[in-house]
């Protein structure tokens, strides 16, 4: 009995340590994958066969595809995002019966097999399709992200015969077999090795309207159970345009963020408020990929990729421009850990004759390469910066150092305080992350409040807490919009003498800091402010304050009464050269951690990141935003110096040169 009781013991101990290794081998994947891990880049492209776009299922053409693959590997494209066409591979039909009674859901010409992929709506013969894509993909070391519920693509909804008229979100029958066409799909390629992402689709938030957060959480919980009970190894990829911070948004970044391992953006000037008011090749253009991404990854605590970018044809910028678009994204994508970059596409479609094609004139020309093969100026650059990644001196890029915590509230345009934040701050030259008010405080040294708005903004234990924070030595700016806060004057040291609504712009005139500031802006309220215990760092031309300085405890909290980000949201040029220098007033408010960087400098169109590979090593990166050269007298701190220059041209003496939209990256010991 003791034999074969220590014999069963035995067995189950083997059991328990296969069970847990598997299960260890299972985190180890998930941590490896290369769209999760820290500081990891992929550079790749969204794919559509370059002989038929959206058509490449029903006309199918694999040599076409493997002369493609081929091209797209030999120039630098290291990940693909892929889409199986929605009706391609759930082809249902609803049949019907007399007086037009539902019969059954089948084929066109055929009811649903009892077993196999078929009993789900799928085509066999387009998973052989895949298949046979999937392996020239692994032939050419491309790797793929699969959108998996391809509805919405270039304009147009793709949907099943049989769904035709349902709103797709939310109609449970529709819920049932995007569930079914799901989980069939991922079980055939869950162990493809080329296949390192499943994508929920494209923009699937595009594809019908919902009422509310509640359903679109419902749908994503859906089609990420349906992933998740397949394959458990691989990260599950939102795929979403256009998330919200605001607790009142339908497709919310806090609930992707809740069933997806990795965000994404599609940040395109034309179809994001804000970003389409300048050139593509200036500061605020550029800037809108990174900001967008940083704010999705911060407020939602994952990883985000920036899955698609481009430049929306020769009607929006030349083939130079472009160029210079691309490689300072890539460069700042890669500096601001951002996962990734894909453009949009891989081919141009101009001449394919069928919708959107047909129509849409937004997505006939956006490839990396023209139709008769010949690569465009852009691709040089994404070809250029595979072969830099490849070449550095370590593995992963560490995460850049960040100095203020930007919080956002309720009651304002949340993106256009966002964007417009993290664009002075880094002209500025400190770096930021993101959270909402009700969100826990993270821990900085400075705390960034940017035009504020509303009656109930933030909730009083919130407000108490960044206080708290303050007293304890922090730094606080607040810009005011139309606002009301609680406990503001006291702290603060100021009574509001009267609140009243303003006639015509606010008059701007400062002279802290290095830079004299007169400008006008806009302003809904004039706060009459009598100062009386509190320094004047700004005023308007009749002496009432507009920008003030209150110590508080330990720390210091700086007031302006007018939202300046949110006014440079709609601001065209407002970034241009011979603008006022809006960025002075952050250099104001962080001088102190500014000047503990190991690099700093004045060029406000040059951003710098420092990331740490150890305590007396460090990369700094310097990202020339602007479309001209730019020269720039550096400061580095003592004992520190430049060891080596791994892009760019190594700065001579005191002085770095940065080409037009490019970069320097410097490595620096003690």
């Amino acid at each position: 009995m003791k034999t074969q009781s220590s014999s069963g013991n035995q067995v189950i101990l083997t059991f328990l340590s296969v069970c847990i290794l598997f299960m260890l081998s299972i985190k180890t994947m998930a941590q490896e994958n290369i769209l999760t891990r820290q500081g990891s880049f992929s550079v790749g492209c969204n794919y559509w066969a370059s002989h038929a776009g959206t058509h490449m299922w029903r006309n199918w053409k694999p040599e076409i595809i493997e002369k493609d693959f081929k091209l797209l590997s030999e120039n630098g494209i290291r990940l693909l995002r892929v889409f199986p066409l929605w009706p391609d591979f759930q082809p249902i039909y609803q049949v019907y019966s007399g007086g037009g009674s539902k019969k059954f859901i089948g084929f066109k010409d055929s009811p649903l097999p009892p077993a196999g992929p078929g009993s789900n709506g799928v085509s066999e013969e387009q998973l052989d399709h895949f298949q046979v894509m999937a392996d020239l993909a692994q032939k050419y070391n491309l790797r793929l992200i699969v959108g998996l519920v391809t509805g919405w693509m270039s304009g147009q909804l793709y949907v099943p015969p049989a769904l035709e008229g349902k709103n797709i979100l939310t109609d449970p029958e529709s819920l049932m077999w995007q569930q079914k066409l799901v989980t069939t799909f991922v079980k055939r390629f869950r162990d493809h090795s080329a296949i390192i992402g499943w994508d929920f689709g494209n923009e699937c938030n595009v594809m019908e309207n919902v009422d509310n957060y509640a359903q679109a959480y419902l749908w994503s919980s859906v089609i990420s159970g349906a992933i998740r009970s397949e394959d458990k190894t691989r990260p599950v990829v939102s795929g979403m345009h256009g998330l919200s911070v605001s607790d009142n948004g339908r497709w919310r970044i806090v609930d992707q963020a809740a069933l997806t391992d990795l965000l994404t953006t599609h940040p395109y000037s034309l179809f994001t408020p804000y970003a389409g008011q300048d050139a593509v090749n200036s500061i605020r253009t550029i800037m809108h990929s990174v900001a967008e991404s940083r704010l999705y990854a911060d407020i939602g605590g994952k990883p985000c990729l920036t899955e698609e970018t481009g430049v929306l044809g020769p009607m929006t910028a030349g083939e130079k421009e472009k160029a210079a678009f691309a490689r300072t994204n890539l460069f700042s994508n890669w500096a601001h850990d951002c996962k990734g970059m894909l453009w949009w596409c891989g081919f141009d479609q101009l001449s394919l004759g069928f919708s959107p094609y047909s129509y849409s004139a937004v997505e006939q020309e956006l490839g990396l390469f023209r139709e008769d093969r010949t690569p465009k100026p852009v691709l040089t650059e994404f070809r250029n910066f595979t072969s830099f990644l490849d070449k550095l001196p370590f593995g992963t890029l560490p995460p850049r150092k960040t100095e203020a915590v930007c919080i956002l509230t309720e009651g304002q345009d949340n993106w256009a305080v966002a964007y417009n934040t993290f664009i002075l701050a880094k002209q500025a030259g400190f770096d930021i992350v993101f959270q909402k008010s009700e969100q826990e405080l993270k821990d900085a040294p400075v705390y960034l409040m940017p035009s504020v708005k509303g009656l109930d903004a933030i909730f009083k234990d919130s407000w108490y807490k960044i206080l708290d924070k303050v007293r304890e030595g922090a730094t606080l700016y607040l810009s005011l919009d139309f606002v009301y806060m609680p406990a503001l004057t006291t702290p603060l040291g100021f009574e509001i003498r009267s609140n009243i609504q303003r006639r015509g712009a606010l008059k701007f005139i400062s002279k802290a800091g290095n830079d004299t500031l007169c400008f006008d802006t806009f302003a809904e309220r004039r706060l009459n402010i009598d100062p009386l215990k509190c320094t004047v760092l700004g005023e308007e031309p009749d002496g009432n304050p507009a920008f003030i300085l209150s110590k508080y405890g330990k720390g210091k909290i700086y007031l302006l009464t007018f939202p300046i980000e949110s006014n440079l949201a709609t601001t065209t040029g407002a970034f241009d050269q011979g603008m006022p220098a809006w960025c002075s007033i952050y250099k104001i408010v962080a001088r102190e951690v500014i000047d503990q960087r190991i690099l700093t400098q004045d060029n406000t169109y040059v951003g710098v990141t420092e990331h740490s590979l150890n305590n007396d090593e460090k990369v700094v990166i310097l990202i020339n935003y602007n479309s001209d050269k730019a020269t720039s007298d550096f400061r580095l701190r003592e004992g520190w110096k430049i060891s080596d220059c791994l892009y760019g041209v190594k700065p001579s003496g005191k002085s770095c040169t940065i080409g037009a939209n490019d970069a320097v990256v410097l490595v620096v010991r003690k």
